[in-house]
């Protein structure tokens, strides 16, 4: 009898503890038929991410009483075509990639504490210049319809869409519509690497920060963000080397009947003895109509370069239509035109152009799942 009472007091405290936290699976599958045209060749593969990265993760969260909570975030983007990984940066630098293959947290892998005070964020996470250059994108940055504000900029060939060694901080939820993230990440290097009495990579490699503010409230949301990464030796995505600054202002406003946005950017990188600039804009539409929404987008870039040819500028333009066919998938299509100028070479769906003056066409067809 004693042993049973004592079996019983187990599982109330048991019980009492799992009420006070949760874990959660989740993700997304995404496939698509991808096509590109170019004057060169077309493809068509079957492929993922038209809509949305497939992904799968794990959150959790605990309650620790007195208005605190604990909670955890670890999500993988795979290829919904073919399973394979995502590949990811240790460092924020060359020297910390790790390609596509098996799992990996790279989307995002965070410990969280929140109160009153707001959230306190560890770990690898969206880069908060990112965010806001892209969270007022109709196509979420996927396939044919992703911003050139991201896929073309500078900023995006210097940093990643993500961050590893971050601590983040994010206002609490009752500031009057009123939102901010601040963003310190570094690239653990622990000395300056030198060659031949110069310094090929810097100590400070990879770190930086970003701040975000914005203000949300009823129909509009109005955000501007800005951050910076060191670079001495040569970044993550192998162009050019030199410190990166970016900055980005959006704004979106739901009339209804239609939601309007727009974003503009600019970034600098700066290598010994010189500064390069590129800016941008993308201007969005999307009109719901019940189960159906109707995308529409067109953004420009141009690479401030100084190129006797001219600068290279890409122009694309996008329509899509997304139907709700369940509470938890949809089925989509995106086409997308992109122009070419001043040997910018931009193609979509992987097609080849005889000229890096040409243009692209790009279609997908696909369908997402969420659980």
């Amino acid at each position: 009898m004693k042993k049973s009472l004592i079996a019983l007091a187990v599982l109330a405290a048991s019980g009492a503890a799992m009420a006070d936290s949760s874990v959660t699976l989740f993700g997304v599958v995404d496939g698509a038929l991808k096509y590109g045209k170019g004057t060169a060749s077309d493809t068509t593969t079957l492929g993922s991410n038209g809509n949305m990265t497939s992904r799968l993760g794990f959150k959790g969260m605990r309650d620790f009483g007195d208005g605190l909570t604990g909670s955890f975030h670890l999500e993988e983007g795979f290829s919904e075509n073919n399973g394979v990984g995502q590949s990811t940066s240790t460092n924020n630098q060359t020297s910390g990639v790790v390609p596509a293959n098996g799992v990996t947290f790279n989307r995002r892998a965070t410990l969280s504490l929140a109160g009153g005070f707001g959230e306190v964020r560890l770990g690898r996470d969206n880069a908060a210049i990112y965010t806001g250059a892209t969270m007022f994108d109709p196509f979420g940055d996927n396939g044919v319809g992703a911003t050139l504000l991201d896929g073309f900029s500078l900023s995006s060939i210097i940093r990643s869409v993500r961050v590893s060694n971050a601590v983040s901080y994010f206002t609490p939820s009752n500031l009057g519509g009123f939102y901010a993230q601040a963003q310190y990440y570094t690239g653990g290097n622990t000395a300056d690497t030198v060659t031949n009495g110069v310094v090929t990579a810097g100590k400070q490699d990879g770190s930086g920060y970003g701040v975000q503010l914005g203000y949300a409230a009823g129909p509009l949301n109005i955000q501007t963000s800005f951050g910076a990464t060191k670079y001495v030796g040569v970044p993550i995505n192998l162009t050019y080397a030199g410190d990166e600054n970016t900055a980005n202002i959006g704004i979106s406003y739901d009339f209804g009947a239609v939601k309007l946005s727009a974003t503009a950017s600019q970034d600098q990188v700066q290598p010994v003895g010189a500064t390069i600039t590129g800016q941008g804009y993308q201007v969005n539409a999307v009109v719901p109509m019940g189960r159906n929404q109707f995308l529409f987008s067109y953004g420009n870039y141009v690479q401030k370069l100084n190129l006797a040819a001219g600068d290279p500028t890409v122009s694309k333009f996008t329509m899509g239509y997304v139907r709700d066919i369940a509470k938890d998938a949809i089925f989509y299509t995106s086409l997308g035109f992109l122009q070419n100028q001043n040997n910018s070479g931009v193609v979509l769906n992987s097609a080849a152009l005889s000229n890096k003056n040409d243009n692209s066409t790009g279609l997908d067809i696909g369908l997402r799942y969420k659980f």
